[in-house]
C-alpha cells in the first residue's frame, strides 16, 4: 500500500482549485438509471469512488463514455456520458458494493424503473453502522415489498409500479433523501418528503433531476414534493464544487498559519465551518474566484457540534479537531451524526495531541506542538486530518493506508506541494 511522507513546519501559501463534489457526483451518476437516454455529467473528480460506481453501473448495463469538454462550459474535470438504454441486470453485487456505501443509491432508481432490485448491504468507511432502514421503510410506504436475506436487500415494486406517498423521515438522512427522491420521480402520483436533508449535494441532485424532466418542489428546504413522471429524458449537468474539499484546504491554511485562496469554493455552502474558523482567529474573505483563508499564529479554542446542513458538517469534524490540537485553551467537539467517528483520536495522540473522549464528545486541550510520527488512516476524513496535523507538526510523519484518501481527495499531495508543503507519496 502507498504511504504519504510529510515533513511539517512549513507555512502554506498559494491557491488550490476545488474539484467537483464526490458526494454530489455519486447520486448524480446513479440517476442515469432513471432514463433510457444519455445523461452527461461534467466536473466529475478523478477519484476511486467514481471508478467504483462506474464499474457498478457498467454491470447494470450502463454504457459509459468519457468525453473531453465539460457540458455548458462548466468547470474543468472528467466528463462522463452515461447511457442506460436497457437495464441488463438488477443485482448490485457484494464485491462492488462493499467498497463504497454510496452504491446503495442504485436501489431507488432500479426499483422505480425495473420494478425489482437486489442490492448488497453497503460498505465504505468504518465510521459506524449507518443502517439503511430509512431507505427501506420509505420504499415500503411507496408499495414495495422488501426482504433482507443473505446480506442483500431484495426489493419488489407492485405490478403497476411504485406509488407516491407522504413520508416523514424520523431523522435527517442525506442518502435516504436522495434514494427516495430518485425513486419518486418515476412513481405514480405525488410523493412528499418531510424532514428531508438540505445539503447542497441533495439540491444538486434535485436540479439535475429537474433538468431530466422531473417535477420537484421545495428544493433547498426540508420538505420536498415530487410529482411522478412516466419517464425522464436526457440532460447535461455540471457537478457543484466540493465543499468538504474546500473546507479541508481552508483548514490547511489555518493550521500552518498560511494563506490559501480556495478557487471555486462556495463560501455560502460553508457558513458553519467558516464561522468556526473566524472564531478561532482565522480570516476568511470572499474573492472573485472563491474565498481566501489567512491564519495568524496560534489558534483560539472553539467548541463545535456536528449537525445536518446548514450545521457544522460531520465530514469536516476530524479536520477541525486537528486544528484544535494546536489551539490555545480547550475545545469540545461533539459528534451527533455517526457513532464511531473518533477513530482518528488515537493517531493524533501519537503525534502529541491531548484528547479525551467521553461518548460522542471529545475534549481537546491545545498542545504546545505536535511531533511527527508513523500513523494509520482509518477512514476517509480521518486520514486527511492526520495530513493536516502532520503539516504543522515538528519532524516527519508517515501516513499509512492512504487508499482511504484516494477515495475522496484528488492529487492531494501534489496540490499541497504547490502551496509549499514538504509532502510526497511513497509507492509500494
Amino acid at each position: 500500500m502507498d504511504k504519504i511522507r510529510i515533513r511539517g513546519g512549513r507555512t502554506l501559501r498559494g491557491e488550490v482549485v476545488i474539484h467537483g463534489a464526490k458526494n454530489a457526483a455519486l447520486p448524480l451518476m446513479a440517476a442515469c438509471l432513471l432514463t433510457d437516454e444519455t445523461l452527461v455529467l461534467g466536473n466529475l473528480p478523478h477519484l476511486a469512488d467514481i471508478t467504483t460506481l462506474v464499474h457498478l453501473l457498467g454491470q447494470h448495463g450502463v454504457i459509459v463514455r468519457m468525453d473531453g469538454g465539460a457540458p455548458n462550459g462548466g468547470n474543468d474535470g472528467r466528463v462522463l456520458a452515461l447511457h442506460a438504454e436497457r437495464i441488463t441486470r438488477t443485482i448490485a453485487p457484494y464485491n462492488i458494493v462493499r467498497k463504497m456505501r454510496a452504491s446503495v443509491l442504485v436501489l431507488g432508481p432500479l426499483l422505480a424503473r425495473e420494478g425489482t432490485a437486489t442490492v448488497s448491504l453497503p460498505g465504505g468507511c468504518a465510521i459506524g453502522t449507518r443502517p439503511i432502514d430509512l431507505h427501506l421503510s420509505a420504499l415500503e410506504q411507496m408499495g414495495a415489498k422488501v426482504e433482507l436475506k443473505g446480506g442483500y436487500v431484495h426489493a419488489l415494486a407492485p405490478r403497476d409500479g411504485l406509488k407516491g406517498a407522504e413520508i416523514r423521515f424520523p431523522v435527517v438522512s442525506v442518502g435516504a433523501t436522495e434514494n427516495i427522491m430518485m425513486a419518486a420521480t418515476l412513481a405514480k402520483g405525488q410523493t412528499i418528503l418531510h424532514n428531508a436533508a438540505r445539503e447542497p449535494e441533495v439540491t444538486d441532485l434535485a436540479h439535475c433531476l429537474i433538468a431530466m424532466g422531473a417535477k420537484i418542489g421545495g428544493v433547498g428546504t426540508d420538505t420536498l414534493t415530487v410529482e411522478g413522471r412516466d419517464r425522464l429524458g436526457a440532460a447535461e449537468y455540471t457537478v457543484l464544487p466540493d465543499r468538504i474539499e474546500a473546507g479541508t484546504y481552508a483548514f490547511a491554511a489555518a493550521i500552518t498559519g498560511g494563506e490559501i485562496e480556495v478557487v471555486g469554493g462556495r463560501i455560502e455552502h460553508l457558513d458553519a465551518a467558516v464561522g468556526a474558523l473566524q472564531a478561532a482567529g482565522v480570516t476568511v474573505a470572499p474573492t472573485e474566484r472563491g474565498f481566501r483563508v489567512t491564519g495568524y499564529g496560534r489558534l483560539k479554542a472553539v467548541d463545535i457540534t456536528t449537525q445536518p446542513y446548514p450545521g457544522f458538517p460531520t465530514d469536516l469534524q476530524a479536520q477541525f479537531m486537528a486544528l484544535m490540537t494546536l489551539a490555545d485553551g480547550a475545545s469540545m467537539i461533539t459528534e451527533t451524526i455517526f457513532e464511531n467517528r473518533f477513530m482518528h483520536v488515537p493517531e493524533l495522540t501519537r503525534m502529541g495531541a491531548d484528547i479525551t473522549v467521553r461518548g460522542n464528545t471529545a475534549l481537546v486541550r491545545g498542545a504546545a506542538a505536535l511531533r511527527g510520527a508513523p500513523v494509520m488512516a482509518t477512514d476517509l476524513r480521518a486520514s486527511v486530518s492526520l495530513v493536516l496535523a502532520a503539516l504543522a507538526a515538528e519532524g516527519e510523519t508517515i501516513v499509512n493506508r492512504v487508499y482511504h484518501l484516494d477515495r475522496g481527495y484528488e492529487r492531494l499531495e501534489e496540490r499541497l506541494r504547490s502551496c509549499g508543503a514538504d509532502i510526497e507519496r511513497l509507492r509500494e
